[in-house]
């Protein structure tokens, strides 16, 4: 049997995660500490969706790979700086093998960070207010859990409206999920069980 069909697999230390979270040590350090986490702030959450939006048709562990190396690139992701890039550095950008060097991505990036400063209210609130019902029953194996949900449509499609790019209802969702506006854990995941997945990112 497959683990989506399994669901919650034990790792070497004894401990049951989704098993994504046993295929790369990169993987076991993000699943336990980040995701599923809620994360709050604008700078912070321009990052998730930058980064979402650069993993788009590429796995998602070489964007944990080079995530020191975008933040290096994208100014640690502060809006006010990243809404200031310009045509010079899209071109240094294009040339900095430490992140993925994709114009259109490069692009949206800038453009998303404009779009995120003409927002009232702000990034956080915007993207908050699509969370999902928390009394939603957890996930028992990996084939229970959506790629898309109404929420995540409709937050791509207000995303869109904003000016933002490369947000589409999928790369919502994985958003969502990142960002702990989900708990995705599978029901007997130890981070779930835990309660750990209702701490801030990090802790």
């Amino acid at each position: 049997m497959s683990d989506e069909a399994t669901g919650a697999v034990p790792g070497p230390d004894g401990l049951l995660r989704c098993g994504w979270g046993l295929s790369a040590e990169d993987y076991r350090e993000y699943h336990d500490t980040e995701w599923g986490r809620p994360v709050h702030g604008d700078d912070p959450l321009f990052e998730r969706v930058s980064l979402e939006a650069f993993q788009s048709g590429l796995s998602w562990i070489t964007i944990l790979r080079r995530r020191e190396g975008f933040r290096a690139a994208f100014a640690g992701f502060r809006i006010s700086e990243v809404a200031g890039f310009g045509p010079a550095d899209t071109e240094r950008l294009l040339q900095d093998a430490g992140i993925i060097r994709n114009r259109a991505k490069i692009e949206a990036t800038v453009a998303n960070a404009r779009a995120a400063l003409e927002l009232d209210g702000g990034l956080d609130a915007l993207i908050w207010r699509y969370a999902a019902d928390p009394d939603r029953p957890a996930p028992r194996t990996l084939a229970e859990v959506p790629a898309v949900t109404a929420e995540s449509t409709a937050l791509a499609k207000e995303l869109k409206k904003r000016g933002f790019r490369f947000v589409g209802p999928t790369t919502a969702y994985a958003l969502m999920q990142a960002c702990g506006l989900v708990d995705d854990h599978l029901a007997d995941c130890h981070v779930r069980t835990s309660g750990a997945a209702g701490r801030p990112a990090g802790t």
